[in-house]
């Protein structure tokens, strides 16, 4: 099989989208097929019309990349790709729809507004999050503790986002819980060293401890819920649904990641692992 791996790209993810990206090229190699690495650049159509894969891994995280964009220009070309599709990429990217479609149907979110540039607002409840609405990786992610943090938190994250989601902060646990093929995968909770599970946590090799749930009511609960996430967010093959568990048993849903990473650190492999699926297995199962 001919497969290319999309890498790289455009967002503020660019240098963990590489990481995920060697570590799933060295595995489709040792797979037996070819693989072929392309960036996210202007002759990416050209590219791909002239390599003409059999599918294409789509190791993009972010902006272009877990969007819908990248999907939509995909399924144009008659590519198949793998994860979900233009819809579930677009609505999971979005954090402020997919909180307003889980409300819907009911799954607890934290309480919180959405604020687009331009627009004044009003925020009372402190300690508060502040985290742009379409970025991954917890890229711009800021735990705030009054009305000046929460006005230079706002202002840096419209930099890069061109809206901004403030929510309450909920005292609690940290634990996501992956989708694979449809089968929810061992929940595990994350315990950052410095309160808050931002991007210097998540990269930065022994600023968190990751620990696997034993609770067995509580781990069917949470794969539960993000089965539910997965299905009413329409997404497909892969997905990481991350929550916070509150002191008294609430779990909140924050988002649903739909390429989770896939570097030494990142948390998907560490989940396959524990059901006994070995990264190049989980590679295959993502290419069938």
């Amino acid at each position: 099989m001919r497969v290319v791996v999309l890498m790289g790209g455009r967002s503020e993810e660019r240098e963990i989208s590489l990481k995920t990206g060697e570590a799933v090229l060295r595995a489709i190699r040792e797979l037996g097929h070819e693989a072929i690495p392309l960036d996210l650049e202007e002759n990416l159509c050209q590219k791909l019309l002239e390599i003409k894969p059999d599918k294409v891994f789509i190791a993009l995280h972010g902006t272009y990349g877990e969007d819908g964009r990248v999907q939509g220009l995909l399924d144009i070309l008659g590519i198949p790709y793998t994860g979900s599709g233009v819809l579930g990429s677009c609505l999971a990217m979005d954090k402020d729809i997919t909180k307003k479609i889980l409300t819907f149907h009911r799954i607890p979110v934290p309480a919180g507004i959405c604020v687009r540039r331009g627009e004044t607002f009003e925020w009372h409840s402190f300690p508060a999050v502040v985290k742009p609405a379409d970025q991954g990786s917890s890229v711009g992610l800021f735990l705030v503790k009054d009305h000046d943090e929460l006005e230079n938190a706002v202002r840096e994250v419209l930099s890069i986002s061109h809206k901004v989601l403030i929510e309450e902060y909920i005292i609690g646990r940290d634990i996501t819980v992956g989708i694979l093929k449809g089968e929810a995968l061992p929940p595990v909770e994350i315990k950052p060293k410095k309160g808050i599970y931002d991007y210097e946590s998540k990269y930065t090799k022994g600023m968190s401890d990751y620990v696997f749930l034993e609770d067995e009511k509580l781990i069917k609960k949470l794969q539960d819920i993000a089965l539910m996430v997965h299905k009413y967010l329409e997404l497909k093959d892969i997905s990481r649904v991350d929550f916070r568990l509150s002191e008294d048993g609430v779990a909140y849903v924050l988002e649903a990641n739909t390429i989770p990473g896939m570097t030494e650190l990142s948390l998907f492999p560490m989940m396959c692992k524990k059901k006994g699926i070995e990264f190049k297995e989980m590679i295959h199962m993502l290419l069938s």
